[in-house]
């Protein structure tokens, strides 16, 4: 999970809300608003990080606060976030992200900035996801299934390329690789103004804590 920087909410969007008699059901642009989110989000899913196209059959537009039990928050534009389908129609324990959250809070909103997500997650090497606290642990876990075999696998892929990066660095500098090049590398996962790559934060977190030492 990353943070995400919202953007302006589509001119759609504020006239619907507006408008007498408005709810999410009846907002027609939908196509509209998942072009927004996924743009904003850099074609990740808020949560798990994995890939999503601005499509009904490629992603969901996820509340952040559930509509069932936050009916004023459904088209508020900082509520709504792009999330991919999470397995489904599938079994309940292969479900993840916004399909296994249903109508449950989180504690941590990622397009919230005073809630600075990413320094509440951590990450092993074995590609599991860590919260720093006990409560938004359980949650990464019980609530969105982060740690989902598949999720951790492909988080796990990411690490060891990182990983084989810096080990193939230092062996060849024989010393410690330079401050300078980790910020390089980090920064090619972060760089631009189009699409990351899926679960590249994980790399990102992995080099600013090379990088803080």
């Amino acid at each position: 999970m990353k943070s995400i920087v919202k953007g302006s909410e589509p001119v759609s969007l504020l006239q619907h809300r507006q408008a007498q008699h408005s709810n999410f059901d009846n907002f027609e642009d939908k196509d509209l608003l998942r072009e927004a989110l996924v743009a904003e989000q850099r074609g990740l899913c808020c949560y798990c990080m994995g890939r999503i196209r601005p499509s009904s059959e490629s992603m969901k537009i996820e509340h952040w606060r559930c509509q069932a039990n936050y009916p004023d928050e459904q088209l508020r534009y900082r509520n709504l976030l792009g999330a991919c389908k999470g397995g489904e129609g599938q079994r309940d324990r292969h479900q993840h992200c916004d399909t296994r959250k249903g109508n449950r809070d989180l504690r941590l909103n990622p397009a919230e900035s005073a809630h600075q997500v990413e320094a509440h997650i951590r990450y092993a090497v074995d590609g599991s996801i860590l919260g720093n606290d006990p409560e938004f642990d359980c949650q990464l876990n019980d609530v969105l299934n982060l740690n989902l075999p598949l999720l951790k696998q492909q988080r796990k892929s990411l690490l060891d390329g990182v990983l084989g990066w810096w080990k193939a660095e230092r062996n060849r500098l024989k010393t410690s690789v330079p401050r300078d090049r980790l910020i390089r590398k980090r920064d090619k996962y972060m760089d631009g103004s189009g699409q990351l790559g899926p679960y590249s934060q994980v790399a990102v977190w992995w080099l600013n804590q090379r990088i803080s030492r």
